[in-house]
């Protein structure tokens, strides 16, 4: 990485703009100056929005001309993967190889949607079959929304850009992006790989700033077709009541509870992942396992696993390749879960491993002893944190992962193909993981929760959908 502290603009068609008031961009382990970004308002979205609509209107690419250029920028992606990579670890604090696998990933996540892009279809409609409609055929066609408001979140720059940006531009749309302040460097660098694989500027504008100023201009503005956003549930609750009857995708919060149950045969594997896939991204992934519900027989055997396991994870620098855990976003965030895991013990909890802070490092947490009212077990704790819960009875276990307002995704272990369908059916979430944990996401498969985690789906099939119309065609042969 260049020593050189760089000035990122905002991109709006041709101009690249800049404001007289900066947002300080940090390297989150070094907490030192890593790039700046020009402080957005209402002027610059105006502009952008008014790009993207004008461009949309007078600017049209086929499906195969997107598709290519799709697969043109996952080109550049994989060739300036490194470079990518350092990008993310740096202005995340994701350690170096979770990054290399987050551009790796944005890379599918581009390929699936060039793919999909090629394959948007509508489907007849049998009016025919109705008594009066004999001359009639009918069939449906989808076409893109128009302008598509992206609003992203600081913990996985890269691939959830990715997942709202390829998607749009794959059903024909055009796209006023507003980064999270303080992750927006890997994001602008995809914008700006795309413009350079030849899409038009004015189908990627990039206004940067701060979500209570940008963001709430970008909200009100009238010419936005559709919004995604990825982000907190108090911050969605906001857009789906500023947006009135736009349409909107909203991915939010999650507290992910995963079930283990006494029949499964690879325990110490079990609890490994558990503790990994808590822990991985530091903890701050929507579906990182959270709450464990632990079938009280072999309750002992888990927990000692579990603390083998946090135990032997690397903390530190998360440029070191033998890293596995690094910084939060910042210090706020790392005292707030030591806030929390603190009162938890004054209430009862007892710290299995971990438990304790570094500046913005928290160290891998096992904690038991838990009560449902606490913070660490009914709010999202988004930090590299797992709770462990015993029970009696497996349905006692659903009710359990049931008790929450989030509803994402969920993990169940269990040998019993019985229990497993009885899971399948009975838990309130938008995915149920069988034998795996609940931080499994394959970038193809819908993806979208319940409850407060959410409305819409993503995966570049499912958020096509959504970020296309679908219109009926009535043929009358008179």
């Amino acid at each position: 990485m260049n020593e050189k502290v760089v000035h990122y603009p905002h991109y709006i068609g041709e101009e690249k703009l800049t404001n007289n008031e900066v947002i300080n961009v940090e390297d989150k382990f070094e907490n030192t100056p890593l790039a700046t970004i020009s402080r957005g308002s209402k002027t610059e979205i105006d502009k952008a929005v008014k790009v993207a609509k004008e461009t949309f209107e007078t600017i049209k690419l086929t499906p195969t001309e997107r598709a290519d250029l799709l697969v043109a920028a996952a080109q550049k992606f994989k060739e300036r993967k490194e470079e990518l990579a350092e990008t993310i670890a740096r202005e995340v604090g994701k350690v170096i190889n979770d990054a290399r696998g987050e551009v790796d990933r944005g890379i599918q996540t581009f390929l699936a949607a060039a793919e999909e892009g090629k394959r948007i279809t509508g489907h007849t409609v049998p009016v025919e079959g109705q008594s009066g409609n004999e001359n009639r055929m009918a069939f449906t066609i989808r076409q893109p929304v128009g302008v598509v408001a992206a609003i992203t979140p600081f913990n996985f720059p890269f691939n959830l850009t990715a997942h709202k940006l390829a998607p749009a531009l794959a059903a024909g749309n055009t796209i006023v992006l507003k980064p999270a302040e303080k992750t927006p460097l890997s994001a602008i660098k995809m914008v700006e790989i795309l413009r350079e694989v030849g899409f038009p500027a004015g189908y990627l504008n990039v206004v940067n700033g701060y979500g209570h100023e940008a963001g709430q201009h970008l909200l009100k503005h009238p010419d936005v077709n559709m919004y995604t956003f990825t982000g907190s549930p108090d911050i969605g609750r906001l857009i789906k009541s500023e947006t009135g009857i736009r349409k909107v995708t909203l991915e939010l919060g999650s507290n992910a509870p995963n079930i283990v149950h006494k029949d499964v045969e690879n325990l110490s594997e079990i609890a490994q992942s558990c503790v990994q896939k808590g822990v991985i991204h530091n903890g701050q992934a929507c579906i990182s396992v959270q709450r464990v519900y632990v079938q009280e027989e072999v309750l002992d055997a888990f927990l000692e696993e579990a603390k083998n396991a946090a135990e032997s994870l690397v903390v530190g620098d998360p440029m070191k390749d033998e890293t596995q855990v690094g910084p939060m976003i910042d210090k706020k965030s790392a005292e707030r879960i030591e806030s929390w895991v603190n009162e938890a013990v004054e209430q009862g909890a007892t710290v299995v491993s971990g438990g304790k802070r570094e500046g913005s490092i928290y160290y891998p947490t096992v904690l038991t002893d838990v009560k449902p009212e606490m913070k660490v077990v009914c709010d999202e704790v988004f930090a590299p944190v797992i709770v462990v819960v015993p029970y009696k009875e497996f349905n006692d276990a659903i009710k359990q992962a049931n008790d929450s307002r989030y509803g994402l995704q969920v993990g169940v272990f269990t040998s019993n193909i019985h229990l497993a369908m009885e899971a399948a059916k009975t838990l309130q979430f938008g995915g149920v993981i069988i034998n795996d944990v609940s931080t499994f996401r394959a970038d193809v498969m819908p993806y979208g929760g319940i409850k407060d985690s959410g409305v819409g789906k993503e995966g570049p099939k499912y958020a096509i959908e959504e970020m296309t119309d679908e219109k009926i065609i009535v043929l009358n042969n008179r």
